[in-house]
């Protein structure tokens, strides 16, 4: 019975992926609502905003720009993490994309000027670092993208507590955006049928011993 308990729960987490795939993907391909604004900060979340298409407009802070170590498509380089100070009053880190080392420095790329409109995916903060590695705020080394810890390093108050993955722009332009990688691992029906699958030898096994036992009588 511990077998067959184990694969109906696969099969439940199944239906459970299935359907978050299916949001996400309607969230990705929806026409883009205004990021949400202070009053509204306090109830985003993973499960029901993480890639949600949104639209802001406002200048950039260039001067505040953060970079973050990246493997992409593209090969090693950095996410250009900048400050957006809305039209609305509020800051919001925009993930403009991606570079390679050799356009790490600002002076090898435009810089926005003015007025921007910004769409793309929101996405929620990655507190600490990567893998094996913590960001440093002291040393400017930052492995993942923790919006409070770059908005305080940079000296911006009044952040929101999440980030926007800018759609790509203009065709190879720097920073190079569109680059989210949106996967989900999904081997719950793999997972299922290995469970039912020992259920059922289980039983074989049952039935073989119980018939040699009788047959030994």
């Amino acid at each position: 019975m511990g077998f067959v308990a184990l694969g109906v729960w696969q099969v439940q987490r199944l239906a459970w992926k299935t359907e978050l795939i299916a949001q996400v993907d309607a969230r990705v391909h929806a026409a883009p609502v205004p990021a949400p604004g202070a009053g509204r900060w306090s109830a985003v979340n993973r499960k029901d905003d993480q890639y949600r298409r949104v639209r802001v407009q406002g200048v950039f802070l260039n001067d505040r720009e953060t970079l973050v170590q990246a493997v992409t498509d593209l090969g090693g380089g950095f996410w250009v993490m900048t400050p957006l100070r809305t039209d609305r009053g509020f800051v919001v880190l925009v993930n403009r994309g991606f570079v390679p080392p050799e356009r790490r420095d600002p002076a090898s790329r435009p810089e926005p000027q003015g007025p921007q409109s910004v769409t793309g995916l929101l996405r929620i903060t990655e507190p600490g670092g990567g893998f094996l590695r913590r960001n440093d705020p002291a040393t400017d080394r930052w492995f993942s993208r923790d919006v409070s810890a770059i908005a305080e390093a940079e000296g911006v108050t009044g952040a929101a507590p999440y980030f926007i993955d800018a759609e790509a722009g203009a065709p190879n332009a720097w920073p190079r955006g569109g680059l989210t990688v949106i996967r989900f691992a999904n081997s719950h029906l793999i997972y299922a049928l290995t469970w039912f699958g020992m259920a059922a030898l289980t039983l074989v096994g049952l039935g073989v011993f119980v018939r040699e036992r009788r047959r030994r009588a």
